[in-house]
């Protein structure tokens, strides 16, 4: 079973704290790149996986998709959700490492920084295929490589001062236990060749990727993500379902 970690009152209260959850998508510096690989959402439907508070769920509903699914293992991320407005949008708690999904029923697979956290991530992608219906698409973010790799994930700074991030087992693949937030939170590592060769094997064509940076526009805005810049925290990914699946 996935982690749970979200029901844990010290990480929810912390991160009900990060701007992405008192703000949404304007809190969120990716948002412009995800915006740019979403397809047009009119009369679509579309599935959440690790909806949290709904923020995208209640986006689509905005852009008139005709039926929106929100799924999130945490009890308290759903409740959360239901507080903010489920007008129009079902929400059900599954874990997502059983993910279960009807096929040939979606027209967009939509995940944000949720797929690092599950460790059977083959068979979700199989099931995210299935569910699709052919030339759907399954958007998604992730922590990038270079972000879960270390096994001491924190900036070093030289005598000048300038921060660098540390990359060290980038090949070893695997969990890594963080105290992100709370003590004890379970990611898995896997390199970005795995993460193309898995959606590959399923049976995706994998139409874009994005090694996330702010904009020189966003750092003037906010100076807190000039050290954004020196790596890669997100990586997004637009994949689609072929026709001959």
């Amino acid at each position: 079973m996935t982690q749970n970690i979200y029901d844990d009152e010290v990480f929810f209260k912390n991160y009900a704290d990060l701007p992405r959850s008192k703000y949404g998508h304007d809190g969120a510096p990716e948002w412009p790149v995800m915006l740019s690989l979403l397809p047009e959402l009119q009369g679509k439907r579309v599935a959440d996986l690790g909806c949290g508070y709904g923020w995208f769920c209640r986006y689509a509903r905005d852009m008139g998709s005709s039926q929106i699914l929100g799924l999130d293992v945490s009890q308290k991320m759903l409740e959360k959700a239901h507080q903010m407005g489920a007008d129009g949008i079902t929400y059900s708690r599954q874990d997502l490492e059983t993910l279960l999904l009807p096929e040939n029923s979606y027209d967009l697979v939509y995940s944000s920084l949720t797929l690092h956290y599950l460790e059977n991530l083959q068979g979700v992608l199989k099931t995210i295929l299935a569910s699709l219906v052919s030339g759907g698409y399954f958007i998604f973010s992730a922590e990038h490589p270079i972000f879960t790799a270390p096994s001491s994930p924190d900036w070093t700074i030289d005598n000048s001062g300038r921060k660098s991030w540390p990359v060290n087992d980038y090949q070893l693949e695997g969990q890594r236990v963080s105290n992100w937030m709370a003590e004890g939170v379970i990611k898995q590592h896997r390199t970005l060749g795995t993460y193309i060769d898995l959606l590959v094997s399923a049976g995706f064509m994998v139409k874009r990727l994005v090694e996330w940076g702010p904009s020189a526009e966003q750092i003037a805005t906010l100076p807190a993500l000039d050290e954004e810049k020196e790596r890669p925290m997100i990586f997004l990914m637009s994949c689609q379902k072929h026709d001959r699946y």
